[in-house]
């Protein structure tokens, strides 16, 4: 059984983010507390007895295989796996991945059960944890493309916790120990990166699981990239990227029985100058040793961007967060208005 302290952490972490609707099954979940929490994980995910429940979060998640669906997931870790536990709306939604997902139980639709999916990625598979720009999301890596999951904290906070307790639990498993690297002359240890470029930062872990976190030339490309989809306006030494969230965009959905939203995820890019929305791939990027061809879309596609000084106000909603942000713009097509009020008002 766990420490009190232990229960009392998980069931202050079973909360569902308001921002984001759920099916009746999971919501059932985030509505246990304390030991009842425990209960349900050892009576209905836990896969062999002694294992421990550690930690639990609540998070957008994407699979490889499915890269354009993004799902809600109760993840809970243990002293044995991860448990991703989904959406059953997921499940219908993705019909044509009948390999990836067991439909044992699709007799079950119409009874009184509300079912969930639940994916499990054993410890002992985990190969690679890479953490996204900003600790804004990290995609956990097993053997194969089955085992590739991103999940989507869009929180620093939420993203450092879940890789704090993954490494205290990693520390618990016994492996069999790397054999000792054979020692390297200088040259053959500095001479044989014929890249050019800086490998990101590495940190490979006692039970041999290799954490990668960005380095600072991500963002240096990332820069490049965003002074391109600006057509040359400024000059890149000057660019600089002064945040970088993943965030929601709004969308209304009129006439429907009452105004809904719906929420687009999207990449907000601001530089002293502009504001960019990108459409970002956060499950394909850096390619996996297995996959044979680059992905077909480019990890950032341009979706929206506006100047700065287009700007005219910015509408701030009075909710606790996640907070609602409206950027209103002048819808100025031209690019320099000064100069074409001269020309019309005082000149030829």
């Amino acid at each position: 059984y766990p420490s009190e302290s232990l229960v009392q952490k998980i069931t202050e972490d079973n909360q569902i983010p308001v921002h984001l609707r759920v099916s009746v099954s999971l919501q059932y979940v985030a509505g246990l507390k304390g030991s009842a929490l425990v209960e349900f994980f050892h009576g209905n995910i836990a896969e062999v007895e002694n294992e421990e429940l550690r930690h639990l979060m609540w998070s957008s998640v994407l699979f490889y295989k499915t890269p354009s669906v993004e799902v809600m997931a109760c993840v809970l870790l243990s002293t044995k796996a991860i448990y991703f536990l989904l959406d059953d709306s997921f499940v219908r939604a993705d019909e044509h991945q009948s390999d990836f997902w067991n439909k044992g139980n699709s007799d079950c639709e119409n009874s009184s059960f509300h079912l969930s999916c639940c994916f499990v990625l054993k410890l002992n598979d985990l190969q690679s944890v890479n953490v996204g720009l900003f600790d804004q999301y990290f995609r956990i890596t097993g053997h194969s493309a089955d085992q590739i999951v991103t999940c989507l904290t869009r929180d620093s906070y939420n993203t450092h916790t879940f890789i704090q307790q993954l490494m205290a639990v990693l520390s618990l498993l016994a492996r069999t120990p790397s054999p000792e690297p054979v020692d390297k002359d200088f040259y053959s240890e500095f001479g044989s990166k014929t890249t050019g470029k800086m490998e990101n930062y590495e940190l490979i872990h006692s039970s041999r699981v290799k954490f990668i976190y960005p380095n600072e030339e991500e963002i240096g490309d990332l820069a490049f990239l965003v002074a391109e989809k600006m057509d040359g306006l400024t000059n890149l030494p000057s660019l600089n990227i002064l945040l970088y969230v993943l965030a929601f965009q709004v969308h209304h959905v009129e006439g429907s029985a009452q105004n809904t939203s719906s929420l687009q995820p999207k990449t907000l890019i601001l530089t002293s100058s502009d504001l960019f929305l990108f459409d970002e791939d956060y499950i394909s990027y850096p390619l996996p040793e297995f996959a044979k061809e680059p992905p077909k879309r480019d990890k950032y596609q341009l979706a929206d961007g506006r100047r700065i000084r287009d700007l005219d106000r910015v509408l701030m909603g009075y909710q606790t967060y996640p907070q609602a942000l409206t950027f209103v713009f002048d819808d100025v097509q031209n690019q320099d208005l000064m100069q074409n009020l001269t020309l019309d008002h005082f000149g030829e």
